[in-house]
């Protein structure tokens, strides 16, 4: 079987099966079959498949019609320019995040001057942390719950030459008053009774731990906007993305200890980030 008839074979099963973006998910599937770039899939049409290649992609294109997400399949997501690796022990990376790293570059231009140090809270895969310590050159910490996150957040920092230091923690519970200059987090926020409405790909497949906060979905912003009133030193930043309708009630928890709240747009021009610098002593 050729690269052409495999990609119109694939598109075909994925799109019987109401899988999005069925062309571009067989060309990424027989790509990583393949062990090549989608720059060869294009320029190599007639290339045969092996028969290992056909069975990898074969089972490639079974898992993500049994709705495992593309990036779980291959291992890997793009983050502001990076490739990351990515498991179902942590989110899969999305674009939106990447206004955290943008006003943390904006705001907080002084954390990348020592001693100023950044805190990621609850890091993932670590692609805050990991990109804010390439792109500021600051020494940045980052903490997560979860073991087997911290395990793929430390490899990711290791391949990508970041010498980022991981806690094991329940949020930023590890770390002395008045430590950091600037703390990120992309925290869950998603409610409980949420959960059935979610995409098959997301309630199925990514950490639940890392996804829903509570009932409300706001518990994990009020306990780290508390905390960060003890481990920011006076004039630093804390920087939160926000959920689809959370602007207003994360706004609220910031008492007059804060000032310079603003909130930054995503590209379709929802509140997606939310930044507040703790008022001198």
């Amino acid at each position: 079987m050729t690269v052409r008839t495999a990609l119109l074979q694939g598109t075909k099963l994925l799109d019987d099966a109401t899988v999005g973006v069925a062309r571009l998910t067989a060309e990424v599937l027989l790509a990583h079959a393949l062990r090549r770039d989608r720059a060869y899939v294009f320029g190599h049409p007639e290339h045969e498949l092996s028969e290992l290649e056909w069975l990898h992609y074969g089972r490639y294109l079974h898992e993500r019609m049994q709705g495992k997400p593309t990036q779980y399949i291959t291992g890997r997501q793009e983050f502001y320019g990076r490739d990351f690796r990515v498991t179902p022990d942590v989110l899969i990376p999305r674009p939106e995040t990447e206004h955290v790293v943008e006003t943390a570059l904006r705001l907080a231009p002084h954390a990348a001057r020592a001693p100023g140090r950044i805190l990621d809270v609850g890091c993932g895969s670590g692609i805050l942390a990991v990109t804010l310590c390439l792109e500021a050159g600051a020494a940045v910490l980052a903490t997560d719950i979860s073991r087997a996150a911290i395990t793929v957040a430390a490899e990711n920092a290791q391949r990508l030459q970041a010498p980022v230091s991981f806690v094991e923690c329940d949020l930023m519970s590890a770390f002395a008053d008045r430590s950091m200059e600037l703390i990120v987090s992309n925290p869950p926020y998603v409610p409980l009774g949420d959960k059935a409405g979610l995409q098959r790909e997301v309630r199925d497949w990514e950490p639940h731990e890392a996804l829903f906060a509570g009932p409300t979905g706001l518990e994990l912003y009020a306990r780290i906007v508390g905390d960060a009133e003890r481990v920011l030193r006076p004039g630093g930043w804390l920087i939160m993305e926000l959920g689809f309708t959370t602007s207003g009630p994360v706004a609220a928890m910031f008492t007059t200890r804060w000032q310079g709240l603003e909130m930054a747009p995503d590209l379709a021009g929802i509140p997606r980030v939310i930044a507040a610098r703790l008022a001198p002593a």
